[in-house]
């Protein structure tokens, strides 16, 4: 029989993007300008996760880095490095100008 699982709420909050010259002091590549922090999110933005769905407008590549621990804090799990239960901070995978986000769960 199957048992369903109660799915928790996830909450995503932007805490911080950075531009390329806040994460190197000369870039290991040369972009192509304008190269300033991302335009997809800002600082202080929330989204809210619910059914594991990713929120309207939220950029693609950083749900791709995300979802993992979205998964794990809407399944009630939590991780042992930090002491608040259910909470997880992560940055996307854009090397030049990452964006750190908090995940609660809800």
């Amino acid at each position: 029989m199957l048992h369903l699982v109660d799915v928790h709420k996830v909450k995503i909050t932007v805490l911080k993007r950075f531009s390329p010259s806040e994460v190197f002091k000369k870039a290991p590549v040369t972009f192509v300008p304008p190269m300033g922090a991302c335009g997809v999110f800002e600082d202080g933005q929330q989204f809210v996760v619910e059914s594991l769905e990713m929120p309207k407008g939220f950029c693609t590549s950083a749900w791709v880095t995300l979802y993992g621990r979205i998964q794990l804090l809407a399944f009630g799990g939590n991780l042992p490095w930090f002491k608040e239960e259910g909470v997880s901070v992560n940055c996307c995978m854009d090397g030049m100008r990452p964006v750190v986000f908090k995940l609660e769960r809800i």
